[in-house]
């Protein structure tokens, strides 16, 4: 096993590899949104969104799996165990593909039935929206299978590659917003065709650089019993948490559909495109990192495996704070920049979705932990409890006259909720003590927030809006916040090792 500064060094190129690959699509994201949502008009871009979000209804077993070959996978690589690494890809093909089959069935009849019954689409645009359904069936069909591929490159921790699938898509994505702007022919038809496009090319990528990198890349019939009785075991839990996501993000959607219709569908899309650029900073830490924690446990670095839990709980808030503190202040003049025409809710949700991620950011280092020893229905089944009533919340909100930001409210409330069921779960499962983890990261994190945006916050107060406030207040928020990490956030021993790492690159720049 590497030592503790290999390891380290390792985590932190991953990173910057992902952090170039976000740079490229965060921008490039959101440009193509901004053309696609005046070309397409806010209500077929909306229409877009609340169709494809049909199919994440029943994708989300797919999100279980993924998360369980991931597991299973960097597991095995902790062990070093080979021949179990090459049985646990072809057992996770095999019921990837055996998934794929049963949502595209319950797409087509279920998934159908909802798009043409349920769904508010104005009658002009039924046919151009089943056209499109079809399409995202179909890519949803090989973005599952593809999903035990992409597991293995991130359990090799092989970020350089990942970096340039996701720079690779993302320059497609723009081809695919300047086509959809110049085209004569249905544009949301267009856009959902060349989208298939774009994911079948991706499909055909992965199995190719799989199969000539990995040793362990078997697409055949695998036997092992075992293996498919422990991974299925380990996903049924997995998709409880997997289901409480999808009633958060795309129950909630079908909701807003319902009761504003789908100019607010656009809005919500609007503010998670916004959150979802800001979030991928914190999430390549968290990606990075994840495969380290699972092959401490693996080997029995347990102390090891409580470090990089601490140093990642708290790097992935201080690295999403940095660009939320300014993002959540400005979100008005950010959005106009961007879109012009910003339709109505979109600031109040998009500043709600940020401030829930930010809560939220310690979560994936936790379940690292947790998912690493394999037991996690007693915590999977609590906080499903929890998120379960975020629905049925939302519903009696909406239907007492409630606005669109009430669903998201509702989210934030039972996140915080949240936090302390996770923790125990956490101490019962690695002896990691609630008050330990308060102390080294929660306790940070606030104090670090706090100092981060006082003075962002003055600028934000007393100056007239405009382009100037907006820099003033990004440039002032981007200082204070990371003299907060340096002095009250870091230890003595990551303040000297970010010394260090400076020193070393400014002695090579002067080369």
């Amino acid at each position: 096993m590497t030592s503790s500064s290999e390891n380290s060094k390792r985590v932190a190129k991953n990173t910057l590899f992902l952090y170039f690959r976000t740079m490229l699509t965060m921008f490039v994201a959101l440009f193509t949104s901004r053309v696609i949502l005046n070309t397409l008009g806010v209500v077929d871009y909306g229409l877009n969104n609340v169709v494809s979000g049909v199919i994440t209804l029943f994708a989300f077993l797919n999100g279980a799996l993924g998360t369980a070959t991931s597991r299973f996978l960097t597991f095995e690589l902790g062990r070093e165990n080979k021949e179990q690494v090459k049985k646990t890809f072809c057992t996770a093909f095999n019921i990837h593909f055996a998934i794929a089959i049963i949502i595209v069935v319950l797409c087509e009849t279920g998934g159908l039935w909802i798009v043409n019954n349920i769904l508010e689409i104005p009658p002009n645009r039924m046919i151009a929206c089943n056209v499109i359904y079809q399409f995202v069936v179909i890519s949803a069909f090989l973005s599952i299978t593809q999903v035990p591929l992409n597991a293995m490159i991130i359990s090799h921790e092989r970020m350089s590659i990942y970096a340039y699938i996701g720079i690779s898509d993302a320059i497609l994505k723009l081809c695919v917003a300047y086509i959809i702007s110049i085209t004569a022919f249905d544009k949301l038809i267009t856009l959902g065709a060349l989208n298939l496009f774009i994911t079948i090319g991706m499909y055909i990528f992965y199995h190719i650089y799989c199969k000539r990198s990995f040793a362990e890349y078997n697409i055949a019939i695998s036997k092992e019993k075992k293996l498919y009785k422990e991974m299925i075991g380990f996903s049924s839990w997995n998709l409880i948490g997997q289901l409480q996501v999808m009633l958060k993000n795309q129950g909630i959607t079908v909701l807003i559909n319902i009761f504003f219709g789908p100019a607010v569908n656009a809005a919500n899309a609007i503010a998670y495109q916004v959150n979802n650029a800001i979030y991928n900073f914190s999430n390549n830490f968290t990606t990075a990192l994840i495969p380290s924690i699972i092959k401490s446990y693996a080997a029995g670095e347990r102390e090891q495996m409580k470090n990089l839990i601490f140093r990642g709980a708290k790097f992935s808030f201080f690295l999403l704070a940095i660009i939320s503190i300014p993002a959540i202040l400005e979100t008005e003049i950010i959005l106009h920049l961007w879109l012009k025409k910003v339709p109505e809710y979109t600031i109040i949700l998009t500043r709600l979705v940020i401030i829930f991620t930010l809560i939220e950011s310690y979560v994936f280092t936790i379940w690292a932990g947790v998912s690493a020893t394999g037991n996690i229905r007693n915590i999977q089944l609590t906080v499903c409890v929890i998120f379960l009533l975020n629905l049925p919340l939302s519903y009696f909100l909406y239907k007492s006259g409630y606005g669109p930001s009430a669903a998201l409210i509702v989210s934030n409330i039972l996140c915080i909720i949240a936090i302390p069921v996770r923790l125990y779960f956490l101490k019962k499962a690695i002896k990691i003590g609630i008050f330990e983890y308060i102390r080294n990261v929660f306790f940070i994190n606030i104090v670090v927030f706090i100092m981060s945006i006082i003075f962002p916050f003055l600028v934000h107060l007393y100056m007239p809006y405009g382009i100037v406030r907006f820099l003033t207040v990004g440039s002032v928020s981007v200082a204070t916040s990371i003299s907060s990490i340096y002095l009250l956030g870091l230890t003595k021993r990551e303040r000297k090792q970010v010394a260090v790492f400076l020193k070393n690159k400014l002695h090579r720049s002067s080369k």
